[in-house]
């Protein structure tokens, strides 16, 4: 018998219900009794916040606004009213737990949370860099330029095996920001994927994991400088005089995630196997032709591909779309040379002022694509206008969602989530276990927060001197150059781009999904399964044999073997290569 839709989601919501109480039993469970050091450095912390308006003491409850928020958006596929009653709950908490507090904590929603997202210059920055951004796509789509790349890139990509690995290695391409990287590659190869019938939650997963994943261990990117200013800041709490950069390079030595999860791309993109859902959704689209799952939640943004479809007899030239892209990526990385500062050129960028960056680079990315439109006689002033501003509304949605998240950010920033999580399942942390621990506690933070900069801003000043005083309390002679210490750097950075990478409620997550317009919830459970398996092979394969003893250079090659025979294990082929045929219906 098949239930009515909304039993399976009421049974669904309370099935996600009952996970949310299980781990906060487990939570408890493995943080009685608390050791009188972490009792000590939680009263540290409770301390620092109490000079801080609006927050209160951290405690279980903290973990309730996020959990609600994600187990409603997974269960019932509706990414905004989870996000209002996470942010609601969470202000009611912030507010006291009482009757009369509901109401207040319903009006703080938009009146504090959502005027508090908003008035950050950061936040206003990615969002009006967005919405450049779906101007000039909608310009590039009216003006025929995105016809152009299809049809020159598609000479190479003919099956949706060249597709993925032509997604992938863009992706690469695209090192020294995760938005540039997610915008720019979504918006450009979505085309050509829709075209070989390959699944909008495939191209998403492979924009979102060739984009934090790369940032976060690349040279020269808009990362850099706030990593190795976290770094550098943290180590003044110790003995130790090597540079926050040095200690940064060294560790990525031990930075298994990152590393194993952009293998998994290139192996799942040339291999052409998925497992999960994923090989469902690829199936699904190679067989019928729906890169999109029927019902799937877009919030108008597919309206895009309606409202700008290039006039009758538009020429399809590759560099009205080309010239505008590479203006965007070349402003941005200028932007990032002149507003940084330090000795070299990694420094530099590090240094730079990203935000504005972007601005400008999106900015002048959108001229171009209106000069080119217009001195081309290719379409009117009033027409090009008209395209930008189509392009605009295909974000509207997602820029909800996306100030939404940043609300409830602000939420567990007021509750001290992190901080809870972070003295909680920091209880026992024995030093072969310290890098898995610390991966784990991460990834709990960044995914229960939907942020990797604020997870790494909490954790980072208290890792670091815990990964020193374990070590040196071992009498190790020389701590700052043991490889746990290394690995206990690393893993804060990459078990935050872990728990990002998977959050429903993360920007990154929620600007994969816009670009390559895919439902959010739709990518959110097809990348999962992937990022689990990559986050268990760096645990088991990579930080607990490190923490144990293993040289990295003996664990990084087995971790790879072992990613490569998973996928080989759990995978299965989508489809034969000369089965695959051109999308009929793709949206």
């Amino acid at each position: 018998m098949v239930l009515p839709s909304w039993r399976r989601q009421l049974g669904a919501l309370l099935l996600a219900l009952l996970l949310a109480l299980l781990m906060l039993a487990v939570i408890g469970a493995v943080s009685e009794p608390a050791s009188a050091d972490v009792l000590a450095q939680q009263d540290e912390l409770l301390a620092q916040d109490d000079d801080d308006e609006g927050s209160v003491d951290p405690a279980w409850t903290s973990l309730l606004p996020p959990l609600l928020a994600i187990g409603m958006a997974l269960a019932t596929r509706q990414i905004i009213p989870s996000l209002i009653v996470g942010v609601w709950v969470g202000a009611w908490l912030v507010e006291g737990v009482s009757v009369g507090g509901i109401l207040t904590a319903l009006l703080d929603v938009i009146g504090v949370y959502v005027v508090d997202a908003l008035s950050d210059p950061s936040h206003v920055a990615i969002i009006v860099f967005t919405l450049m951004i779906g101007g000039m796509v909608g310009i590039v789509r009216k003006n025929g330029g995105t016809d152009g790349i299809v049809n020159v890139v598609t000479r190479w990509t003919s099956t949706p095996r060249r597709a993925q690995v032509a997604t992938s290695g863009l992706g690469i391409a695209i090192f020294f920001d995760d938005y540039t990287n997610t915008l720019v590659v979504g918006n450009t190869m979505r085309p050509i994927t829709d075209r070989l019938r390959v699944s909008r939650e495939k191209l998403a997963y492979l924009v979102d994991s060739t984009a934090a994943p790369v940032a976060t261990v690349a040279l020269v990117t808009t990362w850099i400088g706030f990593q190795v200013g976290l770094i550098e800041n943290a180590l003044a709490d110790t003995a130790i005089e090597a540079s926050g950069y040095s200690v940064f390079l060294q560790s990525l030595r031990y930075a298994f995630y990152p590393f194993l999860a952009i293998l998994f791309v290139f192996a799942v993109a040339i291999s052409g196997r998925d497992f999960g859902p994923m090989l469902r959704a690829e199936r699904r689209a190679r067989e019928h032709g729906e890169v999109l799952r029927e019902g799937s939640n877009l919030g108008g943004s597919d309206a895009l591909d309606e409202g700008v479809e290039p006039p009758e007899g538009t020429p399809r030239r590759v560099i009205n779309a080309v010239l505008p892209i590479a203006t965007l990526i070349g402003v941005t990385a200028v932007g990032l040379y002149v507003t940084g500062e330090g000795d070299d050129i990694v420094e530099v960028v590090g240094d730079g002022d990203a935000f504005s960056a972007l601005l400008w680079g999106s900015m002048l990315a959108v001229l171009v694509a209106a000069l080119l439109s217009v001195g081309q006689r290719i379409l009117t002033i009033g027409q090009t206008v008209d395209a930008w501003f189509t392009g605009i509304k295909s974000v509207l949605y997602v820029m909800i969602i996306l100030t939404l998240a940043w609300a409830l950010s602000g939420v567990t920033g007021d509750l001290g989530t992190g901080e809870y999580l972070a003295s909680t399942l920091g209880d026992a942390l024995p030093i072969a276990l310290l890098p898995a621990i610390l991966f784990i506690i991460a990834a709990a933070v960044a995914f229960a927060t939907g942020t990797s900069w604020g997870t790494m801003g909490i954790l980072t000043p208290l890792a670091i001197p815990l990964a020193w005083a374990v070590l040196e309390a071992q009498g190790l002679a020389d701590p700052a150059g043991h490889p746990v210490f290394f690995a206990s750097v690393s893993t804060i950075l990459a078990g935050a781009v872990w728990g990002d990478h998977c959050s429903p409620i993360s920007d990154t997550t929620v600007i994969s999904s816009l670009a390559s317009q895919c439902d959010v919830i739709d990518h959110v459970k097809t990348q999962l399964p992937y990022a689990l398996v990559v986050g268990a092979i760096a645990i088991v394969i990579g930080l607990l044999p490190v923490g144990l003893g293993l040289p990295w250079w003996a664990a990084f090659p087995i971790a790879a073997i072992v990613t490569v025979l998973a996928l080989r294990l759990f995978g299965e082929p989508v489809q034969s290569e000369t089965e695959a045929r051109p999308a009929t219906d793709a949206r």
